[in-house]
C-alpha cells in the first residue's frame, strides 16, 4: 500500500487526482485482462525481474485511441492531464502508431531512478506487462524481464525433435520468445 506522505511529496490536490486515477486505471486493467484471459488470447508471460536499470523511464511513450488523436480536444486534455498529474512532457509524437513519446520531471537521470516510486502512475507500474499483449513484444536490451511463449514448454518439446543445428535452433528459441533470453 503507498503511504500518504508519498502522496503529499506529490501534494494534496496531485496525490489525490494520482489515486483516483490509479484505482479507475487498474480496475480497467483487470478486467481487460480477464476478458482476454477468458478468450485465451494472452500470448506471452512475463519472466525475469526489474534490474533497476531505469532504461523504462527515460522516455513513457503511450499508444492512443484514434479519437484522442483526432479530436483536439480530447489531445489536449489527455496531453494537459499528464502534464499536470503525472508531470510527463511531451518530447516526440509517432503518427503512424499515434504514440505520444514523453520526459518525466520524476526520473533522476543521475540516479536513474524516479523519485516519486510509490506514486507513479498505472502505466509505469504496468511496464513491461502490457507489452505481452503485442505480437512480438520488443524490451530494452538491459532490462531484466522476457517475454516468453505461453505454449513454450510444448514448442520446445517439437523443436527437440528437428533435426536442427544449435545456431538454427537457438535462433528459433529466441525468435518464438522460447527462453526469456
Amino acid at each position: 500500500m503507498v503511504s500518504d506522505a508519498t502522496y503529499m511529496k506529490d501534494g494534496a490536490v496531485r496525490g489525490t487526482l494520482k489515486r483516483i486515477a490509479l484505482v479507475c486505471f487498474t480496475v480497467s486493467l483487470r478486467l481487460s485482462r480477464w476478458q482476454r484471459q477468458q478468450e485465451g488470447s494472452t500470448p506471452y508471460d512475463l519472466g525475469g525481474s526489474c534490474q533497476g536499470c531505469g532504461t523504462c523511464c527515460e522516455a513513457p511513450a503511450i499508444r492512443v485511441g484514434r479519437a484522442t488523436w483526432y479530436l483536439p480536444t480530447l489531445r489536449y486534455l489527455f496531453l494537459r492531464w499528464h502534464e499536470t498529474v503525472n508531470r510527463f512532457h511531451v518530447q516526440s509524437t509517432s503518427a503512424g502508431e499515434r504514440t505520444f513519446v514523453f520526459t518525466c520531471d520524476h526520473f533522476d537521470w543521475s540516479a536513474r531512478r524516479c523519485d516519486s516510486y510509490e506514486s507513479r502512475p498505472g502505466l509505469c507500474r504496468d511496464y513491461p506487462r502490457a507489452l505481452m499483449d503485442q505480437s512480438a513484444p520488443i524490451l530494452f536490451p538491459d532490462c531484466g524481464y522476457r517475454a516468453l511463449s505461453v505454449n513454450r514448454q510444448e514448442l520446445v518439446r517439437i523443436l527437440a525433435t528437428q533435426d536442427l543445428g544449435t545456431e538454427q535452433l537457438e535462433k528459433l528459441k529466441k525468435g518464438l520468445y522460447l527462453d526469456g533470453n
